[in-house]
């Protein structure tokens, strides 16, 4: 039996925040698709980053939701889990695409992920017998997350979704993108769990998190990519990252003077 404890209160819904989430990375792949398939140049890498973001965004709700039933302290490893699960997806998204058509990557990608949490999901309800009641769904938007996140991360560095040479993989980018992605994912909850969360400032440090990330991988992209998609890439994410920390730190500290007249508990009986 499991008790629900809501984190935060009010805010958009899960359900508009996954929905946006969804269309923010599938639209940012497929314009990063038409600019080297269509266009054949690949400065359009950095929409990849902008997809890991918007996935960061959805997944950081679904984590939310998830710990809210008294887990809080499986809140890494349920982003190692979805990024675990979510390579499987992507992986074979990507293999898919190869076989038939790059332009079917970004939904396959997101279909097989989603698949895969919820056989995961399952497990843990029914074999575990954690009997969460959001486990199931959870687990699949997590592991869609991570197939996202990553591909849309593995775009930055390599300038495409198609497996292409293997330096996404055998250089080790993957690696890479599995650690930074996991850690975007599982830290904003964790930083900003409390009495006094909020879902703009938590949300604020996921957007932040997320181009932190992209520059690292706009950094090892001009391994594979041109300098001007490389430059382009770096630009982009150190601008959205200080932008988007200056307003986290803002966020911050209207919600600490918000506790500025916070009175300590009293116990019954010093009353």
């Amino acid at each position: 039996m499991s008790v629900k404890v809501e984190a935060s209160h009010g805010g958009i819904p899960h359900g508009k925040i996954a929905a946006a989430g969804i269309v923010i990375a599938l639209v940012s792949l497929y314009i990063a698709v038409i600019g080297h398939e269509v266009l054949n140049v690949d400065y359009l890498a950095f929409f990849g980053g902008i997809a890991a973001i918007g996935a960061l965004i959805w997944g950081n709700s679904a984590i939310k939701r998830l710990c809210s039933y008294g887990i809080g302290a499986g809140v890494p490893s349920a982003g190692m889990l979805a990024f675990g699960s979510g390579l499987f997806g992507m992986f074979l998204g990507v293999i898919i695409g190869g076989i038939t058509s790059v332009w079917i990557i970004p939904v396959a990608v997101l279909v097989i992920a989603l698949i895969t949490g919820l056989i995961l999901g399952w497990i843990a309800n029914t074999v575990l017998n954690m009997k969460i009641p959001v486990m199931i769904q959870s687990l699949a938007e997590l592991a869609a997350v991570g197939a996202l996140t990553t591909i849309g991360l593995r775009t930055v560095a390599t300038g495409c979704l198609e497996m292409g040479d293997g330096v996404f993989v055998g250089v080790g980018f993957i690696a890479v993108a599995f650690m930074l992605g996991a850690i975007a994912l599982q830290h904003p909850f964790n930083a900003c769990l409390g009495p006094g969360e909020t879902q703009d400032r938590t949300n604020m440090l996921v957007i932040e998190c997320g181009f932190l990330s992209m520059i690292i991988m706009a950094v090892i992209s001009f391994v594979a990519v041109s300098a001007i998609a490389g430059w382009i890439s770096l630009v982009i994410a150190v601008i959205g990252w200080a932008v988007s920390y200056k307003k986290y730190i803002a966020l911050s500290k209207r919600d600490a003077a918000a506790w500025l007249d916070a009175k300590p508990f009293v116990d019954a009986e010093e009353e």
